[in-house]
């Protein structure tokens, strides 16, 4: 192993330890090639269980939004959602029309919408949209519900059908039955790890199961513009639509930047989970159970890691931890 990798492993494993994950694991790619893959733990902390290898595959929890934009930005792309700055109510009528106000899909789709709701599904309003910014799960929900009314298709099947069938993907699957392959979820490390399953596979609910592998793929295939091996998979355009910053330019500079929910690299801000040292143009998504996947353009890097604790870098230290990863592998590449 280079010494500018050895940084890098030893802060995914020293977070493992920490934390009291069972698993971890992570991918390098330079230049469309993996230039270090490493895997290591078990798919559960209870006795007996399986080592973790090549073909386990992770839950991905939230990070299952950067799959679910790609879909977005296809609706954006053939013209099914006319613009990103369509009033929300245009395409959910059956919501609030008042407590939608002026929600734009550009807000839904930036965690700048101020929507939220209560346990028994209430919709209510934290703040006018494009005057702050929350991440909250009902922008999520109703983008994929759109999604499958616009197509008459989940997101899942549509990804399925257009990217991962050409891409030859067979570990990306949202789960609803135990299977060995599948890496078991830590909710308290002093409780046996329990799997994420869900009651179905239209994308509703976090049982997306992906493996570090192809989840670096995913990373690469939008580092490449939809490009494969001189295969256009995926418009170029679609992936611009994604990965460029689609935020107005809200007056707080400290509040992070997206896409189409990927968080984007425009100039370094308190409040984003990328790094100061990362380059601008560069774009992330993570999720609660550990997973993450940074794509460094400037330098032709995509890096995946996945852990299998929820809550990795809780309290104060959350964003310390999450900007100090991005920082440290652009660093190994500066």
């Amino acid at each position: 192993m280079s010494d500018k990798f050895k940084e890098i492993v030893n802060w995914v494993e020293n977070i493992n330890v920490r934390n009291r994950s069972s698993a971890s694991a992570l991918i390098i790619m330079k230049d469309n090639n993996i230039v270090l893959e490493n895997y290591n733990g078990f798919h559960s902390n209870s006795d007996n269980s399986i080592p973790v290898t090549l073909t386990s595959k992770f839950n991905v929890a939230s990070a299952r939004k950067c799959y679910l934009e790609l879909a977005v930005a296809f609706a954006l792309y053939e013209g099914k959602i006319k613009s990103l700055d369509d009033y929300a109510i245009e395409y959910f009528d059956e919501l609030d029309e008042k407590i939608l106000g002026k929600t734009t899909i550009r807000h839904l789709v930036t965690h700048s919408h101020g929507l939220n709701e209560t346990d028994n599904g209430s919709v209510f309003r934290e703040f006018e949209p494009g005057q702050g910014w929350a991440y909250r799960g009902i922008n999520i929900l109703m983008m994929t519900n759109l999604i499958k009314k616009l197509y008459n298709k989940s997101f899942p099947y549509l990804l399925k059908e257009r990217v991962f069938r050409p891409l030859g993907f067979k570990e990306t699957s949202w789960e609803t039955k135990e299977n060995e392959s599948l890496v078991k979820v830590i909710d308290n490390p002093d409780k046996k790890a329990s799997f994420k399953l869900g009651y179905s596979n239209d994308g509703s609910e976090s049982n997306l199961h992906v493996s570090t592998r192809e989840f670096a793929y995913w990373g690469n295939l939008h580092l490449n513009k939809g490009n494969l091996n001189g295969k256009q998979i995926v418009p170029n355009e679609v992936i611009e639509i994604a990965t460029q910053v689609q935020n107005f330019n809200n007056k707080n500079k400290d509040l992070p930047q997206n896409g189409l929910f990927w968080y984007v690299q425009d100039i370094p801000r308190k409040k984003s989970e990328i790094g100061d040292r990362v380059p601008q143009g560069s774009y992330q998504i993570l999720g609660i159970t550990g997973p993450t996947i940074l794509v460094i353009p400037k330098y032709n890097v995509v890096v995946a890691k996945m852990y299998n604790k929820r809550y990795n870098y809780g309290g104060d230290h959350y964003l310390y931890y999450l900007k100090e990863f991005s920082n440290i592998v652009a660093d190994a590449f500066k």
